[in-house]
């Protein structure tokens, strides 16, 4: 029996977790910016993320001419932030779990009291690159990075190419967190991404003792 595509997700039935999915409310505004390429369709979580945050807007697209365009409202670049692969240690002390990067690549402590929301680039590390560079006005945002406490939910199901790499759900979740948005709202997150894995590994293991 082939197995259909939920309309929401875009996913095979079989990994649908749309019916546990409760939106979310937060003060910061998420923008997911789809790369349209993007490979992974089956663990792929940006569109789960935009489903369980009531405060969010996704993109699908390469190229947009400011935020304002690509949020469909007006928005000031320097009120808000950008997730980004990159930047050097300050100091000799422990990496901060969000950061923000300086002029000269350094990593300061952010607390996040002077933004409005965040931007997430979602695809490839090749096709998150393009669109850095495809959208100039990323540069005016405050670039954020990442030193998540605790490695990806992928485990064995993705080899991701640094420690700190997440999905981009979890990249959303240690954000949202780290700025002072609500645990437990930022926990269902985590729930839902958790879920979509454990459908995908029963899904291969159903898979695995069919071939036999």
């Amino acid at each position: 029996m082939t197995d259909t595509n939920c309309p929401k997700r875009l996913k095979e039935d079989s990994l649908c977790v749309c019916d546990g999915i409760a939106p979310v409310k937060t003060k910061l505004h998420v923008l997911i910016l789809q790369h349209p390429q993007e490979p992974d369709k089956e663990l792929g979580s940006a569109r789960i993320a935009h489903l369980a945050l009531e405060n969010s807007t996704m993109r699908i697209g390469l190229s947009w001419p400011n935020l304002g365009k690509a949020l469909g409202r007006s928005a000031t670049h320097a009120n808000w932030g950008v997730l980004y692969l990159g930047g050097k240690k300050s100091g000799p002390g422990p990496s901060p779990r969000l950061g923000v990067v300086t002029k000269t690549g350094e990593v300061l402590e952010f607390s996040g009291t002077d933004i409005e929301g965040i931007v997430v680039l979602d695809g490839t590390w090749a096709q998150a690159k393009t669109m850095w560079w495809r959208n100039p006005w990323l540069l005016k945002l405050k670039r954020l990075t990442l030193n998540p406490p605790r490695p990806s939910l992928y485990g064995r199901l993705r080899r991701e190419p640094r420690r700190e790499c997440l999905s981009t759900i979890e990249s959303i979740a240690e954000a949202l967190e780290a700025l002072g948005e609500d645990a437990a709202a930022c926990d269902s997150l985590r729930a839902h991404f958790a879920r979509l894995l454990r459908r995908y590994d029963a899904r291969a293991g159903v898979a695995r003792r069919g071939a036999l």
